[in-house]
């Protein structure tokens, strides 16, 4: 798997980056610890060497997972993890940090990022130069290796890029949901901002495996995913349709369709979560998928026929 660089930085990241926020457990169900530590050795034999976690993502539990998974391979290994809104005073922040350190048994993280904007979800209202400090420090005691940032909107990346080197943004990104595109990314690939879109896969819809009559089980947090919702959903399984062919010309799956568009976006590399070691290993290999550019503008009027009616509300759920 071709590597890229990360911002302006030496790392070096894999196009494809496990996502581990169902790993945590909490807000997914059916999760299971021996079949996520399998799909992360998966991924990594597979070629993935970039791994994505957070702090919240089951208070730990999915750091805790990814780092006895990865165990003796660290050194292959590019982790990044994120501090949440709840954690952005100084102080909280290089505590937030040592927790990570401990959860994910290493001594160092390798981008260290700010999961929501300051004062989101009844976060501290801080000014966003004080987590940056904090990262600085952090930075300068060798505890991590660079800095990044997740949802947060081109006015906040201005103003953290006044006073630190964000090397990458985690927005919400996929066929099927684009906001990022009118401000965000163009942005990032002005000042060499890797862009690590989540949610790649529109958390599953782009599988192709949600039928018409899908019901979520109780306590997945899917269930308040706008895309899930009428008449979003409707437009979703119409698009699926017109892609199917276009897969099926290519011999790959629909979930590896989707993630070569999005790495086929420039700057853009695409995380994405498997529950399973089959999963993984499908994922990895949409790094191998060639798309030409009338591949492109065809699935470009076809995303299109979901996104044009999707409001500039990048959050994706209705909490």
């Amino acid at each position: 798997m071709e590597h890229r660089q990360l911002g302006r930085t030496n790392l070096e990241i894999s196009p494809i980056i496990m996502g581990t926020w169902q790993t945590g457990k909490q807000m997914w169900v059916g999760i299971d610890d021996r079949e996520s530590e399998q799909a992360i050795r998966a991924a990594l034999d597979a070629g993935i060497t970039t791994f994505d976690t957070a702090e919240i993502y089951g208070n730990g539990h999915s750091e805790s997972v990814l780092g006895r998974a990865l165990g003796a391979d660290r050194s292959r290994v590019v982790i990044a993890t994120k501090v949440f809104s709840n954690h952005l005073a100084h102080d909280q922040v290089i505590e937030a940090c040592h927790r990570s350190l401990k959860n994910l048994g290493t001594d160092y993280i390798d981008l260290y990022q700010i999961h929501w904007p300051p004062g989101s979800f009844g976060g501290p209202r801080v000014p966003v130069e004080e987590p940056l400090q904090a990262l600085e420090k952090l930075l300068g005691q060798g505890k991590i290796r660079t800095m990044g940032a997740s949802n947060f909107p081109r006015a906040l990346l201005e103003t953290s890029l006044a006073h630190s080197r964000i090397e990458s943004l985690q927005p919400p990104y996929s066929l099927f949901w684009r906001q990022a595109e009118e401000q965000e990314l163009p942005y990032c690939r002005d000042h060499d901002i890797t862009v690590l879109a989540y949610s790649s896969m529109a958390q599953g819809l782009l599988t192709g495996k949600f039928g018409p009559d899908h019901q979520f089980a109780k306590g997945d947090h899917r269930s308040a995913n706008k895309l899930f919702a009428s008449p979003h959903y409707e437009r979703v399984q119409a698009a699926l349709e017109q892609l199917r062919p276009l897969a099926a010309e290519k011999d790959i799956t629909l979930g590896q369709l989707a993630l070569a568009w999005v790495i086929h976006q420039p700057g853009v590399c695409a995380i994405v979560g498997a529950r399973h070691a089959e999963q993984a290993v499908q994922n990895a290999a949409a790094a191998n998928v060639r798309l030409s550019d009338a591949d492109l503008d065809r699935m470009d009027r076809i995303g299109r026929t979901v996104t044009d009616h999707l409001d500039a509300d990048p959050v994706m759920w209705q909490w």
